[in-house]
């Protein structure tokens, strides 16, 4: 199977890396996104797909764009694909491009669609406190996730799952999927239209997504916002006017008449009042410009003391 590659972050990798793995499959060329700058430095980087497949040898090129874009389109035309596999590749595929492929265009989409169609699937079904999520292996076309489903796998989301875990699973399961279903499509395996009730789109996320408000979230939103965006960016509080970030807790059973944001106790960690008279215990920090620490170590080189405010 000739197979041409649209992908751009770390969770696309694992995908490439299973189909070069696969000896049916020949990879005839890879598109990514542009070298962006990143790190301290603000240094020119290449993506993590640019980076893998370079390391393999691979046939790549780079557009800003793909509309109006005669010579990429020219480019995916002399491949001669049977498929064109993309996953979270980050631009838009004109109807051009999905003609193309002798089989079919196929996404890899990581949740279970009709749910979470857009661009934060993983994000969204973890701040959304779903039990569970899953990928699909979708026919592409030009709605937004809306083509129709070739396979899907359920995963489970337990109450201690973070951001990390569940993007690493899904990248692996995923990847695994795919392999498993092109053979099939490529053997007449035909896609099932989506159910067209309970869709919901994935937003893409912004700074305040990451923002916990104790006057706002009760103790378990505070849990999966942390959850959520563990180990990275990570979840964050304003205190004395600078960020403070979360990284570790867990809601109590515990109620407690103080205000939201009041420092409840300090023992087995730094447990703070929620909105709705929830209480959250806040077990990991990371003071802005410092390491990562224990939240009783903070809140004693912080002096904090119950009946404070983490604000």
């Amino acid at each position: 199977m000739r197979i041409v590659f649209a992908g751009t972050p770390a969770f696309a990798t694992y995908a490439l890396d299973a189909l070069l793995a696969c000896p049916d499959c020949e990879l005839v060329g890879v598109v990514t996104q542009p070298d962006r700058r990143a790190g301290r430095g603000m240094r020119m980087q290449p993506s993590p797909v640019k980076q893998l497949a370079l390391k393999h040898g691979l046939d790549i090129i780079m557009p800003q764009t793909l509309r109006d874009n005669a010579p990429a389109l020219s480019w995916l035309r002399e491949r001669r694909p049977d498929f064109l596999v993309v996953v979270a590749f980050g631009l838009l595929l004109p109807a051009a491009w999905l003609e193309i492929p002798r089989v079919a265009p196929v996404n890899v989409h990581a949740s279970l669609l009709p749910r979470w169609r857009g661009a934060a699937p993983i994000e969204r079904a973890l701040l959304a406190g779903d039990e569970a999520t899953g990928v699909c292996i979708m026919h592409m076309e030009q709605g937004l996730d809306t083509g129709g489903i070739y396979a899907r796998r359920v995963v489970p989301i337990t109450p201690t799952t973070t951001g990390g875990e569940l993007w690493q699973r899904l990248a692996h399961e995923g990847a695994e999927l795919l392999v498993e279903t092109l053979p099939k499509i490529a053997s007449g395996l035909k896609a099932m239209p989506q159910d067209e009730h309970g869709v919901s789109y994935a937003a893409k996320i912004t700074a305040e997504d990451r923002l916990v408000d104790w006057r706002r979230h009760a103790a378990s939103e505070c849990d999966r916002i942390v959850r959520c965006f563990f180990p990275r960016p990570g979840a964050r509080c304003v205190w004395q006017g600078r960020w403070l970030k979360l990284l570790a807790g867990k809601p109590l059973p515990e109620r407690t008449n103080s205000d939201p944001g009041t420092i409840v106790a300090l023992d087995d960690g730094l447990k703070i009042a929620c909105a709705g008279g929830s209480v959250y215990c806040l077990t990991q920090v990371q003071p802005e410009g410092k390491k990562p620490m224990d939240a009783a170590a903070f809140a004693r080189g912080a002096r904090l003391k119950a009946g404070m405010s983490l604000h």
